[in-house]
């Protein structure tokens, strides 16, 4: 080898000895920067720093169980606070989310609240000059004593899961306990419908200690009326909320004593303008229907029959179907006094259309028989002016009827004129003054006459009645 390229590398060797040095350096001192961040941001805030501010709490850090912090191991939460003592009083407010559903087949409602409860248990106190709370959720309520407040005259309820236990327990360093829970009630309502659907309703939601008397447990509205707050999207479809209030009183019960029962009242007013669309107008139009009846010609029998059929069966659908969604009460209801009112009057509207048939084919087999016994015709023309004066028939209507039979049969027209004259002289030849009949008894005789009079005493009774019924449920 030359001593030239022993030379070259001796100086290569050295090189790269020299950038391996290097990179080792450099390498050494981001360890020790990163080690120093690490042990800056261990070490306590400096006073006056901004980190100084903001004083750890103790309650919140995980060096030890909420079960060891509240000292719940330590006691017997089995036995209720002041155990052996006074009552444990135990406030309670309520705050209604939503008013579901009224029901008048099942009568009873369903709600969804928020259930809070206010007391003191001594042994969940913890010592704390800096924390004001601790805050937990359903798992610590089934380790410490709760009231065992339940819903009286519930059917079903439940606690709400979604996405987990609506249950909150907050406990205040003194051992004041906050339990909340959100819950959906359905409860009995016991209503009184004698007035629907003109009707106003009264609802009340009990709650109650089920174990603990009075002497145990003292359950009171926390801030009177004041203790129940409402949504004030709150609405329902068939009825108007008019007022939320709340009531307390005493429970007896003979086997077990007393017992202190909140109530939570509140009043509903039906809407009737549903009502007014589908039942009263559809009936107060049948009834208008079964007049049309008065006006058409009493001979024309499959008209008057076929339109007093449908009417009546129209007015008994409407009952069927008001009734179908209606408890079955053993008293009368507002609106079954107007449907049936009104099934009567429609009813009674095919009764004068029988009276009236009847009495026309009366008269006329009256007639036929007196034709049949060859009643000669002492009908002069001074009779008919008789007839005329009476107010019968005018002349000009005796001449018009005259001019028609001639026209029909002109070969025949003087026998058909005989026979028009023999006919309005039995209608109207007037009887002895001794064999008179009652003057009601010659109504009912003339056929249209009750036509013309039904006219006008049947649409008058309805709007009596109307006028009698929305002054009484109004």
């Amino acid at each position: 080898m030359s001593p030239y390229a022993a030379l070259i590398s001796l100086v290569l060797v050295l090189v790269l000895v020299l950038v391996l040095g290097l990179v080792q350096a450099a390498d050494g001192r981001r360890d020790r920067g990163r080690n120093k961040r690490w042990s800056a941001s261990s070490e306590s805030p400096k006073l006056g720093s901004p980190l100084s501010k903001k004083v750890l709490d103790g309650t919140k850090m995980r060096s030890e169980k909420s079960s060891h912090l509240l000292s719940i191991d330590e006691h017997d939460f089995t036995l209720r606070p002041a155990f052996a003592g006074p009552a444990v009083p135990v406030g309670v407010d309520v705050q209604v989310e939503s008013l579901d559903s009224i029901s008048e087949v099942d009568m009873d409602f369903t709600m969804t609240l928020y259930l809070r409860h206010y007391w003191r248990d001594e042994r969940l106190s913890f010592p704390s000059s800096i924390n004001k709370s601790m805050t937990f959720d359903g798992r610590l309520v089934k380790k410490i004593w709760v009231p065992d407040v339940f819903f009286v005259h519930s059917k079903r309820s439940f606690i709400h899961d979604t996405t987990t236990d609506n249950i909150m327990l907050r406990v205040y360093p003194d051992g004041q306990v906050l339990y909340s829970l959100r819950v959906t009630v359905t409860a009995a309502c016991n209503m009184d419908l004698s007035r629907f659907p003109l009707d106003s309703q009264t609802c009340t939601l009990e709650l109650e200690s089920y174990a603990y008397t009075d002497e145990d447990l003292m359950l009171y509205w926390k801030s009177g009326d004041e203790s129940l707050s409402t949504d004030e999207r709150i609405s329902l479809s068939q009825f108007l909320i008019q007022k939320f209030h709340t009531t307390s009183r005493l429970a007896f019960y003979s086997s077990t004593g007393w017992y202190n029962r909140l109530y939570i009242n509140f009043t509903l007013r039906r809407h009737i303008f549903f009502f007014l669309l589908q039942t009263y107008f559809p009936a107060t139009l049948m009834v208008m229907l079964s007049w049309v009846s008065f006006w058409i010609d009493r001979r024309a029998v499959p008209a008057r029959v076929s339109l007093g059929i449908t009417t009546v069966l129209t007015m008994s659908t409407i009952i069927t179907g008001v009734n179908a969604s209606m408890p079955r009460v053993s008293y009368i209801k507002a609106v079954d006094i107007y449907l049936w009112t009104s099934f009567v009057f429609v009813f009674l509207s095919v009764l004068e259309y029988a009276a009236v048939n009847y009495l026309t084919t009366v008269r006329d087999g009256r007639d036929r028989q007196l034709r049949e016994q060859n009643v000669p015709c002492s009908c002069s023309l001074p009779q008919i002016r008789t007839m005329m004066l009476h107010g019968s028939y005018s002349e000009t209507e005796t001449n018009s009827l005259a001019d028609y039979t001639r026209a029909v049969a002109p070969e025949d027209s003087s026998h058909k004129q005989e026979q028009m004259v023999v006919r309005l002289a039995l209608d109207h030849l007037p009887p002895e003054e001794d064999n008179r009949p009652p003057r009601g008894f010659r109504i009912l005789r003339n056929t249209h006459t009750i036509d013309t009079y039904s006219r006008m005493i049947f649409p008058g009774a309805y709007i009596l009645f109307n006028l009698i019924y929305w002054c009484v449920y109004c």
